[in-house]
């Protein structure tokens, strides 16, 4: 991206060489830059002076933060931007920087391409930004844990999906929190003080999920005995969230996409339609994609749902945050239970190198069994049999992984049924010739018929 020049820029960080590592990697002809090391030095120059941008650490030595930076420069000038770092990313930061107006919000250590591009980014909007544009207000965290830059991305995109009113795509495995997006992002929008409704599309028979999703009328089937509202009427003027959506059978993926194009609903036996106005959130653990290829899933009910789209890391993608969460979890289930409890620093190095493939679920659940039964202090022969022995993550990625020969023999399987058997084009292919193909091909035990 070409540098945008002519540029007033102010760098704020209480590390004199953050200051100068940030200065060198903006740098270019024509930029004015500038440098602080105090929000409460930064405030007073950002009311005083122009600047295009301002790069500020969030967490700054002194009462005032970064955020408080951010305040003070989009006040004196609108126009501007800010690019908000920090090395302790949470939901509650990424959304008051994003609704507040920071142009982005990146986390220690930063990739330096990364950091340049942004700022390009960031200079070139400012400069096509009305200078009377209004900042969004602050609102309040939620429950999500994670520093992490994959926990700081799924931030950013909860703090914009907020603002809007497009479906969205929750995507994840199972246990990696998609309730608690769906939740935030009801809690931080409009529609904040309205119902959030959520309804498990895979939990639900066929011949039940009409009625619960779009209601039903006194008299509809047996047992019918009064008009019940569906979780689209209870949801109306807030949020409906659609989990596992992908579980739903193909002829109520044809009435969900009525309901998201009219905006209607009809409840079963109704002899009319009602008018419904609830955004919708959907999520998934199945790779819809592969159920669009299959037919599986409907490509238009796709493409309405996936506006927006949030992917979920799994617990193992992110294991710098298991320390945090389990310091979460042990809080809250020794506080369920009404007494003081501890564990090891050794018996959280331990959780920390297990794979989770229950993700933040199990970890959880794993967690409040421990306390349960705990004297008081959590050690490692206190951890269940399976997670001690288990290798270390890297050992077992290792271990799930084919010796290469057998990748080897793979491929040329491969490349002899895509050319038919025709082993001098199979030897062109794999860029060796007929004498080798034959010999690997004795090596494996492959048989295959000559060519014609």
């Amino acid at each position: 991206m070409t540098a945008v020049p002519h540029a007033r820029i102010l760098i704020v960080d209480d590390d004199l060489e953050t200051c100068r590592l940030i200065a060198e990697l903006v740098a270019a002809p024509g930029r004015e830059l500038h440098q602080t090391q105090t929000a409460a030095d930064a405030i007073d120059r950002a009311r005083g002076e122009p600047f295009d941008l301002v790069i500020s650490d969030i967490n700054l030595n002194g009462p005032e933060s970064g955020l408080d930076v951010l305040k003070a420069f989009k006040n004196a000038n609108p126009a501007g931007e800010i690019l908000l770092i920090s090395g302790f990313g949470t939901l509650e930061t990424a959304v008051r920087a994003v609704r507040a107006g920071a142009f982005d919000y990146i986390s220690k250590p930063f990739n330096i391409s990364e950091v340049k591009a942004t700022v390009e980014r960031a200079l070139a909007q400012g400069r096509a930004r009305p200078a009377d544009s209004a900042t969004a207000p602050v609102l309040l965290p939620d429950g999500l844990v994670g520093r992490t830059a994959e926990m700081l991305t799924v931030y950013k995109q909860i703090a914009r999906a907020a603002d809007s009113t497009a479906a969205v795509l929750i995507a994840g495995e199972s246990g990696t929190g998609k309730e608690l997006v769906a939740r935030a992002i009801h809690a931080h929008g409009a529609r904040a003080a309205r119902p959030f409704v959520a309804i498990n599309c895979g939990a639900i028979s066929e011949t039940l999920l009409e009625s619960e999703l779009f209601g039903h009328a006194r008299g509809a089937f047996t047992g019918a005995t009064a008009d019940r509202k569906g979780v689209f009427e209870q949801a109306h003027g807030g949020t409906v969230f659609l989990d596992e959506i992908g579980d739903t059978p193909p002829a109520m993926q044809v009435k969900l996409l009525r309901v998201l194009q009219d905006g209607e609903v009809r409840p079963v036996g109704a002899s009319r339609a009602i008018h419904v106005d609830a955004r919708v959130v959907a999520a998934t653990n199945a790779d819809l994609e592969h159920a669009l290829a299959t037919q599986r899933f409907r490509e238009d009910l796709y493409y309405r749902l996936s506006v927006i789209v949030i992917r979920l890391p799994a617990l193992r993608d992110r294991r710098e945050d298991i320390p945090m969460l389990i310091e979460q979890f042990v809080g809250h289930a020794a506080a369920r239970a009404g007494r003081a409890v501890t564990m090891s620093p050794e018996a959280i190095a331990t959780l920390s190198a297990y794979r989770w493939p229950g993700n933040v679920r199990e970890l959880e659940n794993t967690i409040e069994r421990l306390v349960v039964f705990s004297r008081g202090r959590i050690d490692v022969q206190d951890l269940p049999a399976p997670i001690v022995a288990a290798p270390p993550l890297e050992e077992r990625l290792f271990q799930d992984l084919p010796a290469l020969d057998e990748l080897e023999r793979r491929y040329l399987i491969h490349v002899l049924d895509a050319v038919g058997g025709n082993r001098s084009r199979a030897a062109e292919v794999l860029g060796i010739d007929r004498r080798t193909l034959y010999r690997m091909a004795e090596r494996f035990g492959i048989a295959h018929k000559e060519e014609i």
